[in-house]
């Protein structure tokens, strides 16, 4: 079992430098928008980032996740030839077609998103970055399939060093605005798929088996609803709330989200393993009780991260450095929503492990169901809250989907994939988290949040951890490793 663990999370470190690195630098890029736009400006380029996201699974349409699937066990390169070009080819064909949609209808696009005419032109950079970004995620799959982490690491830093540069050129030095985020992406797209094209090349023939295609869809195409439902779930919240509010509210949120990159990072880099890990150990012995532990060992790392960044959260943002902040001060009234969206992410990675068994047993269509529900109730929350709440009821709607949507995968598939999870830790880790969250928000309204006291409700969860979660072989081995034990 710990050979497995010890697998899984040498696999995570590996992809954890590169998507850490890659979303770290990327984040860099916040200080500098909230220090040089103002809300509204910060708002609209996180509405047309929305719509990218959701315009990037509708181009997959399922065919990233049914590759990886095949792929595995391919065993001849005219076999790996076909696996790669089939989906990729088609992903061509559709990704040109949907952009070109997407140009002819651009004024309702943009009307949509509550997003000034003037700023129509944006358009354009918007569907060359989801043409040539489309085009470049299979690769990347083939990538962690043939474990190149190295090469998946250098081509994703390469790209976003890129980004970054000219970000801060365009901004600062030539004073471009919102319009010079776009160009940044879009350099930082095209470059990334030039780096790609050996790899690209090495695989790729003019064909698309129809064989092929047919069982990439049948397992692939459930998933497009799922994917649709799930960026909902991430980004719908902005476009309501700046239709019910307006976009400086909107710009405040989006970047105060941000603020939870470091549970994001953390749930992201596990992802990157944990995917590829079950499908390969699927059939190992005791699997289960692998699955069963790291639910646990996440959810409790998971917390951990969770109540430390809450708790000094707003320590870490009005920290000066070069004349600025980590977000303008401008922004600093939606910190009260970080540590709900954290919980959020938490409750991501839980869905994430939970639903390992429906990829096993290749019940991928309970998936969109589920998605499905956790989208419906993240828009009626943030219909329903955002009047009352404002920026608090669009964090909350994020928090109740993940919930619902952990709990409901945990429920379909315990009826045919049973595995014995070790709820009472779980449910003991989580309940101490909402007690350190709600003398957390009781010190914060009451306007009495001293940092000794952050402290101690800090030392008071990991005390809690010690004595009421962790086991007797647990609590030696911590002691072990800290060196308490002989």
């Amino acid at each position: 079992m710990l050979d497995k663990i010890k697998q899984l999370t040498k696999d995570t470190a590996v992809y954890g430098i590169s998507t850490m690195v890659g979303r770290f630098l990327t984040f860099l890029l916040v200080p500098l928008y909230t220090n040089k736009f103002i809300p509204v400006e910060y708002g609209i380029q996180s509405q047309v980032y929305v719509f990218i996201s959701i315009l990037n699974i509708i181009l997959l349409f399922g065919m990233d996740t049914a590759y990886m699937k095949y792929a595995v066990n391919v065993k001849n390169l005219d076999e790996e030839k076909n696996n790669f070009s089939t989906p990729y080819l088609t992903v061509i064909i559709v990704s040109f077609l949907i952009c070109l949609v997407v140009l002819l209808l651009q004024r309702p696009v943009f009307n949509l998103l509550a997003i000034p005419s003037n700023y129509n032109y944006l358009i354009y950079y918007t569907s060359l970055i989801l043409f040539i970004d489309s085009l470049t995620i299979i690769p990347f799959v083939k990538l962690r399939i043939e474990r190149k982490a190295k090469k998946f690491a250098l081509f994703k830093i390469i790209g976003i060093f890129l980004n970054i540069t000219l970000n801060f050129f365009l901004i600062v030095k030539l004073g471009w605005g919102v319009k010079a985020i776009f160009i940044s992406n879009l350099a930082s797209s095209a470059l990334t798929l030039l780096l790609l094209f050996p790899s690209i090349l090495k695989s790729f023939r003019f064909t698309i088996d129809i064989a092929v295609l047919k069982k990439l869809l049948k397992f692939g195409l459930p998933f497009l609803p799922a994917g649709l439902s799930s960026i909902m779930i991430q980004g719908i919240d902005r476009p309501i709330l700046a239709k019910l509010t307006d976009l400086n509210t909107a710009g405040i949120y989006s970047a105060n989200y941000k603020l939870g990159i470091f549970m994001m990072l953390f749930v992201s880099m596990f992802q990157y393993a944990w995917q590829p890990f079950f499908f390969q150990n699927a059939q190992e012995k005791n699997i289960k009780q692998v699955f069963s532990k790291i639910l646990t060992y996440f959810t409790i790392a998971g917390s951990l991260i969770l109540v430390f960044l809450s708790l000094f959260i707003d320590n870490i943002v009005k920290f000066h450095f070069h004349g600025g902040t980590l977000i303008g001060h401008n922004y600093w009234s939606g910190l009260v929503i970080v540590p709900i969206i954290l919980f959020g992410y938490l409750f991501n990675g839980m869905y994430y492990i939970l639903s390992a068994g429906m990829f096993i047993e290749e019940k991928s269509s309970y998936i969109p169901i589920i998605t499905g529900v956790g989208a419906a109730i993240n828009v009626g929350v943030n219909f329903l809250l955002i009047p009352v709440w404002g920026i608090i009821g669009a964090a909350l709607a994020t928090l109740a989907s993940y919930l619902v949507m952990a709990i409901a995968v945990y429920m379909i598939t315990q009826k045919f994939y049973k595995i014995d999870y070790e709820k009472f830790k779980v449910i003991k880790t989580l309940g101490f988290v909402i007690i350190a969250g709600s003398v957390y928000y009781y010190l914060r309204y009451c306007g009495n949040l001293l940092f000794s006291y952050k402290l101690f409700i800090l030392m008071g969860f990991i005390a809690a951890l010690l004595l009421f979660v962790f086991d007797k072989n647990e609590m030696g081995f911590i002691k072990k490793k800290i060196g308490l034990a002989s």
